[in-house]
């Protein structure tokens, strides 16, 4: 491989992270949101109320990543869509067990062992869906 090559993957590589950042950003918007308003208004249980923030957030940074960021085509949009929630569910369990030690185990605030935690799995997520639901894009 030439150097120019190695330059331009990263460059494409770097733009597709900076998109999937900015599209994760909007989905901690979603998150909290509804994490918030399912904790606070509702009463529901903190980890349940973390779980719906998160899935929901995941299915719109889906829609978001395949239009923009990856630029999908794929026509099994379900089975696209059912492998990006399966990386969000494993998301999910990470995301979890890292808030849960944070809070529960360093006493760190919720919200601050939240943002910790979407750091962590942002990592995981972007490298999944790149290897798996969007490898061919």
């Amino acid at each position: 491989m030439n150097l120019l090559y190695l330059q331009q993957a990263f460059t494409i590589l770097l733009s597709k992270f900076i998109k999937f950042g900015l599209v994760g950003f909007s989905g901690v918007f979603v998150d909290f949101s509804v994490t918030w308003l399912l904790k606070e208004r509702f009463k529901v249980q903190q980890y349940v109320s973390n779980a719906a923030g998160f899935m929901t957030a995941a299915s719109t940074n889906y829609v978001l990543n395949r239009i923009w960021t990856f630029q999908s085509t794929n026509p099994n949009v379900a089975f696209e869509y059912g492998e990006f929630i399966l990386i969000s569910i494993i998301g999910l369990a990470i995301n979890t067990t890292i808030l849960w030690l944070l809070v529960s185990r360093l006493k760190l605030n919720f919200y601050v062992s939240k943002i910790i935690a979407i750091g962590i799995v942002t990592l995981w997520n972007f490298a999944a869906n790149l290897a798996f639901t969007f490898n061919g894009v």
